[in-house]
């Protein structure tokens, strides 16, 4: 997919999520680490599938719980077990990440299962979830109805706005990591399908789930 294309498309679903808001009435209102924050491995960057030529729903989602089951999952366990005074956070990406986006558009977008339910066992024991993604401004309050609607808690959530817009998106996306570590959290896990929701550090550990090749913004 096109740096183009996935502008263009993005485009689209906000103009449409726009309206769709409005046509319903609704309304929204508006990091210290254990181990240094290191690049993407091998082991916690790549599935087999990956370099799957077509993708389709059940092979992503199957995919997508495959990485949240076998790494994510098991690292946020032993992460939040003895967080030993920490505030813990977990900053996650939107678009194919959290929500479902490419493979099909509803609104409010369908929640990620897995990744809904790991932030949800992660709330529970007390970690704080932020998302960070590169989607405009003009469409925060539509993003974090969506985000709320199915059911994420959202700590806080971070949008481009005009002077973003001409930022490199990797390093606006690891800038907003440092303004959460800022804040006194210890990022345990990052989670996004693209190398620039994950380069950049800022995180203890950084899980990508697919996105073949650049088929899925």
């Amino acid at each position: 997919m096109t740096a183009a294309r996935t502008h263009s498309r993005r485009l689209g679903l906000a103009a449409g999520a726009v309206a769709l808001a409005i046509g319903i009435g609704g309304t929204a209102t508006t990091a210290n680490a254990v181990a240094p924050a290191a690049a993407p491995s091998a082991s916690s960057t790549t599935t087999a599938a990956a370099s799957a030529a077509k993708v389709d729903y059940e092979t992503w989602k199957r995919d997508v719980q495959d990485i949240i089951d076998n790494q994510a999952r098991p690292y946020v366990e032993q992460r939040t077990a003895n967080p030993g005074g920490q505030k813990q956070a977990i900053v996650l990406d939107i678009d194919n990440t959290s929500l479902e986006t490419d493979l099909g558009f509803t609104f409010p977008q369908h929640a990620v299962g897995p990744v809904l339910k790991l932030t949800q066992y992660a709330h529970q024991r007390g970690v704080d979830i932020f998302f960070v993604t590169a989607r405009p401004g003009i469409i925060y309050p539509v993003t974090k109805y969506n985000l709320e609607k199915v059911g994420y808690s959202v700590e806080d959530l971070y949008v481009r706005f005009l002077p973003d817009l001409f930022k490199d998106v990797g390093e606006y996306k690891a800038a907003k990591r440092a303004e959460i570590e800022n804040k006194g959290y210890t990022i345990i896990a990052n989670i996004g399908n693209t190398p620039t929701d994950l380069v950049g550090g800022h995180a203890e550990r950084h899980f990508k789930l697919p996105d073949y090749n650049g088929q899925l913004s």
